[in-house]
């Protein structure tokens, strides 16, 4: 599996939004299908393009990890690999084949996600998000892009499974789970399927 570069998509994409402070997940996506994005791995990896370049810390939980301070800024976007990188920016770049719209409900999106893998959704968040520990979220703002990687049941109720970009400290170890089939908090209005490009 090909990691890709978050830093070389936020600081290289300027259609994209507003870098490390949010954007337009449709835009991403496009973006990786016509210009392509390096491969990454985590801060400090010297093994691909171009890492992670911020330290980890914790995103609105207590951990190990020191508190995440204030926004980062968006890195610089530099078009070359980290020094020592043996293979040039250019010829690292791994390309979408397609990106699409995957419209009309939760069994549509069950089949994209059986067909093809994960899909990206975006929600609304509410502050109560944020303290997220387990079980199948239901709110009791702003808006926040994750991924779906499946589906379940727990407890009668039908659920999302979700991976976040808070770290594995946060929530059940970086995942959650949210109400599937109510369109909670808007997770099933704008779903981006993806098909790389292999080769």
């Amino acid at each position: 599996m090909v990691r890709i570069s978050a830093d070389d998509l936020v600081s290289c994409c300027q259609d994209c939004g507003s870098g490390r402070d949010g954007g337009w997940p449709a835009a991403a996506w496009l973006y990786w299908v016509q210009e392509g994005i390096v491969t990454r791995g985590p801060y400090g990896d010297n093994t691909t393009c171009r890492p992670y370049e911020i330290p980890p810390c914790e995103h609105h939980t207590e951990g190990d990890l020191p508190p995440c301070t204030g926004d980062a800024e968006t890195p610089a976007c530099t078009k070359k690999c980290q020094e020592g990188y043996p293979t040039p920016y250019a010829k690292d770049k791994h390309y979408g084949l397609d990106t699409y719209a995957v419209r009309f409900g939760e069994e549509k999106i069950r089949k994209e996600i059986m067909t093809n893998g994960p899909v990206e959704a975006d929600f609304a968040v509410y502050a109560d998000f944020l303290n997220y520990k387990s079980g199948v979220y239901k709110y009791i703002t702003g808006g926040h892009a994750i991924r779906l990687l499946g589906w379940g049941v727990e407890n009668d109720t039908p659920y999302w499974l979700a991976a976040n970009s808070w770290n594995t400290d946060w929530g059940d170890k970086g995942y959650f789970k949210i109400l599937r089939g109510n369109n909670e908090c808007g997770i099933e209005n704008d779903i981006i399927g993806v098909t790389p490009k292999y080769g």
